[in-house]
């Protein structure tokens, strides 16, 4: 019984923090028919906020490097009610990935309303222990500059549908942990940037202050 709940409570927990996640986000929006593209939506908290925007029917582009996963979250959303689903492999760390992502999306639907950037990978050590910094590059260039190259690409669009950019990052950026130190300055650096771009950017487009979702 223990072990059945221990296999059972994970995935459960995700799903219904994604679900108050996004009910708490939009209160009262109509999210059918509305466009929404989401990063790292493979696994983990990506995947469960597809479900969720299915669930509202919303058409879905779903990014990460892991094609049968996605595919496989994309066959999910399709049965939760998403109208239609693009699945488009790739990595944000790249900055012709992110370029194409977009361009994709909007030569399909010719409109983005909502750019959830989700993606990001963690690491765990101590700092004055690691043996070279330059290691953690590939943790700055998904983290912090996918975010802000598929931003980058997706706002002029965004703009034109008065959308939303939805940031999800970790609470490590208020409330720094042991043996994660490259992770809490970047996640700070990366809400930073987020809540700095909001005041400028509020009129035509509406930037959510980086979210914290725990699980």
């Amino acid at each position: 019984m223990v072990a059945s709940l221990l296999l059972f409570y994970p995935p459960y927990y995700l799903f219904t923090t994604c679900y108050s996640f996004l009910s708490w986000l939009f209160p009262g929006d109509d999210l059918a028919r509305k466009v929404v593209l989401i990063t790292g939506a493979s696994s983990g908290i990506g995947e469960q906020l597809a479900y969720q925007y299915a669930m509202k029917r919303s058409s879905l582009v779903l990014v990460a490097r892991r094609e049968s996963s996605l595919r496989q979250a994309a066959d999910r959303a399709l049965e939760l009610g998403a109208p239609d689903v693009i699945v488009l492999p790739g990595d944000v760390a790249n900055p012709d990935d992110c370029k194409r992502f977009v361009q994709t999306e909007i030569s399909h639907y010719d409109r983005l309303d909502h750019l959830v950037c989700n993606a990001g990978i963690a690491s765990v050590g101590v700092f004055e222990e690691i043996p070279d910094v330059t290691n953690y590059t590939s943790q700055l260039d998904v983290n912090f500059w996918g975010s802000i190259q598929t931003t980058f690409a997706a706002l002029q669009h965004l703009k034109r549908s008065r959308g939303k950019i939805v940031v999800t990052a970790s609470a490590t950026g208020w409330n720094p942990v042991p043996r994660m130190s490259f992770c809490n300055v970047l996640r700070k650096l990366f809400q930073f940037r987020y809540t700095s771009q909001s005041t400028r950017a509020k009129a035509r487009v509406k930037i959510l202050n980086v979210l914290c979702i725990t699980v």
